[in-house]
């Protein structure tokens, strides 16, 4: 990829083309592992504002073999894989696009079997220790806001605009503030054989994320994304003195649940680590907006200390045993 990314301009095109669709009544957000993450806080968004349109986070996969009867010509299916070369997304974008979906995905890589295979592509960039707002999930939701307000009435994407504009420099202040919490955190974690995740809201899918993408793929390490009121309907049951639990502590409306595990999961474990997002700056942020772009200062500033743990390891995140080694 170049240094200018014409992604500015390929959000334009999309939501061009989504304003010329005769009827709009839902978004599909398609994707696996990872990028099936980062459809769970655009999901969440919609759910939050959207009144005549729906929003739907699947797995690639399960869009194909669920095969959802509402989809057709009033839908528009939103896929992300970082290669563009995922399988189960590509066919999915192909399965789409057959039923009369508009189509638009986000990949890194131009000519990539995804980017071919849909109408709209396009292209964010990939510095996980940083953010910025051509990265993926602000692309997201920078497409996401955009729908609302163009097909839905919603009037939040100028203040989301904002919020990414000013969410830079906090996350930066942020991980520089978390150098020795992460260093000392990454040293008394590094011998853990399971650590748990949770967060609530558009949190959940940053704390979903780094359960089976870092811990536990990149890692070895055995974990669970947990939601904040979940945990009080069964997993609650494995916190013990020395079970190592990582909660964020949102802003937005799910604040009162997260409260209420890191107040229990406190009290019966010596291991639990909480970040805040109002501790790390995101009262700067309006509130309108805050929740849907708290989850991306969280997933920045968690490969900071991911990087570190697997430093302290002596296992590299880019070490797999399986995964693109096989077959499967």
């Amino acid at each position: 990829m170049t240094d200018q990314l014409p992604t500015d301009a390929q959000i334009a095109a999309a939501l061009a083309a989504v304003a010329a669709r005769p009827h709009v009544t839902e978004i599909y957000f398609v994707a696996c592992g990872g990028s099936y993450s980062i459809m769970m806080p655009v999901q969440y968004a919609v759910d939050r504002h959207g009144r005549s349109i729906a929003g739907h986070a699947l797995n690639a996969g399960e869009f194909v073999s669920r095969n959802p009867a509402r989809l057709g010509a009033t839908s528009v299916v939103i896929l992300c894989s970082h290669s563009g070369t995922t399988p189960e997304t590509v066919e999915a974008a192909r399965f789409a696009r057959a039923k009369g979906a508009l189509t638009i995905a986000l990949t890194t890589i131009p000519g990539s079997p995804l980017d071919q295979a849909v109408e709209f592509p396009v292209y964010y960039r990939h510095a996980p220790k940083t953010f910025a707002p051509d990265h993926s999930p602000a692309v997201l939701a920078r497409l996401t806001f955009g729908i609302l307000s163009l097909r839905d009435g919603c009037d939040l994407a100028p203040k989301l605009e904002a919020a990414l504009q000013a969410l830079p420099a906090i996350v930066d202040r942020a991980i520089a503030a978390h150098t020795d919490r992460i260093t000392a955190w990454a040293e008394a974690h590094k011998r853990e054989s399971v650590i748990y995740m949770m967060g609530s809201g558009a949190n959940y899918a940053t704390a979903y994320s780094y359960a089976i993408c870092i811990f536990q793929e990149m890692q070895w390490i055995h974990s669970a994304g947990i939601h904040s009121d979940e945990y009080f309907h069964g997993p609650f049951e494995v916190t013990d003195f020395d079970v190592p639990f990582v909660i964020l502590r949102g802003m937005g409306p799910g604040r009162a649940m997260d409260d209420r595990a890191i107040a229990f999961a406190s009290k019966f474990s010596d291991r639990t680590t909480v970040l805040c997002a109002e501790e790390m700056g995101l009262g700067a942020i309006d509130p309108a907006v805050v929740d849907h772009v708290e989850h991306m200062a969280f997933g920045t500033i968690l490969r900071v200390y991911a990087d570190k743990l697997a430093d302290s390891r002596g296992h590299p995140l880019t070490v797999r045993r399986y995964m693109w080694k096989m077959d499967y």
